[in-house]
């Protein structure tokens, strides 16, 4: 008579590592930060009163949130198994679940762009003017946006940042994945949604003033991720056996070529450096390149962060998980 040990799991996607999150949610919390910070460049230009140095970014990039993430809420929406009952995500509000928190952050952002759309309407695109002032109440509603638009900055900024930070602490809360276990996720992932929407305005704007600007602020936000990133690692390097465990993924496991040459190399680190190389003057033609890249790292970091959370656990599945003895219950 053979004995089966119970502990013999066979669940699609979850054994003998889970993955039940894939490209949609890499994609979303990619999208959710660079709406972050597209949101928090559109409000800070307009807070500086930079209209003339920074035309893009001051007048018509706010016009950019909604669009990017209805994207990201696009693939999200792509990934939920229970479609229809996404409303209940508003039926009620848990203070301690940060995908609660993250779900009523997505409903203020839409209003909140919105009026910063309004706000610079006009001003970014002048061939909209007579139809807003065809009708006395988009007149008036335009009119008022305007007359508020600090205000309505200043209502942006924190939106924004509530946006970007929320896109690392949905990961760094689930304690049962130790890869993800850290405070560092939170600001990482803002600071790369800052970097991503810098590098946008860098890759859109036709005003040379402007790409300068915005290629000195990305130097300065990638300088800042590389140290975040940094930090991750040593978090991990000084934890437990586990954290420990999970670092492995990327310093020598199966990621490693993931981590340190698509992120590191190809998104911070040749970016770092034609960034520097084009504030002095060098390779204006290639200029193009380093935004590309930094947008290509932004999606790789939320990519390699899910893949490798996803393997990293508490639980030596390989105690419990043997195909052996699955076979033998076929």
């Amino acid at each position: 008579m053979e004995e089966l040990l119970v502990t013999a799991r066979s669940n699609e996607l979850i054994d003998p590592g889970l993955h039940i999150w894939t490209w949609e949610v890499a994609m979303y919390l990619f999208l959710g930060g660079l709406t972050a910070g597209v949101m928090v460049f559109a409000a800070v230009m307009a807070l500086l009163r930079k209209d003339e140095e920074a035309p893009f970014a001051a007048t018509q990039l706010a016009l950019l949130a909604p669009i990017v993430l209805s994207a990201g809420m696009t693939t999200l929406f792509l990934d939920l198994e229970h479609k229809l009952y996404v409303f209940r995500f508003y039926t009620a509000f848990q203070p301690t679940s940060p995908m609660s928190w993250g779900a009523w952050i997505l409903l203020l952002i839409y209003p909140v762009a919105t009026l910063q759309i309004l706000s610079t309407l006009r001003a970014g695109f002048p061939v909209t003017t007579p139809w807003v002032d065809r009708w006395a109440i988009t007149k008036a509603i335009v009119d008022w946006c305007e007359e508020h638009r600090r205000q309505i900055a200043m209502v942006a900024v924190p939106s924004g940042v509530a946006l970007g930070i929320y896109t690392g602490i949905l990961l760094s809360a689930f304690s049962a994945r130790p890869f993800w276990n850290t405070g560092v996720l939170g600001p990482l992932f803002l600071v790369s949604g800052l970097s991503t929407a810098a590098a946008l305005v860098a890759l859109l704007s036709k005003h040379e003033g402007e790409k300068e600007m915005f290629t000195r602020i990305d130097l300065g936000l990638i300088a800042a991720e590389i140290a975040l990133v940094g930090l991750f690692l040593i978090n991990l390097a000084t934890g437990s056996a586990q954290h420990i465990e999970a670092l492995h993924a990327v310093t020598g496991g199966p990621y490693t070529m993931v981590f340190w040459v698509l992120f590191v190399g190809i998104g911070l680190i040749i970016p770092l450096l034609l960034e520097m190389l084009e504030i002095r003057g060098i390779g204006k033609s290639i200029a193009v390149v380093a935004p590309v890249l930094v947008l290509i790292g932004g999606y790789a970091l939320r990519q390699v962060m899910l893949d490798v959370g996803q393997d990293s656990t508490w639980t030596r599945y390989e105690s419990q998980y043997s195909a052996e003895i699955l076979e033998r219950m076929e």
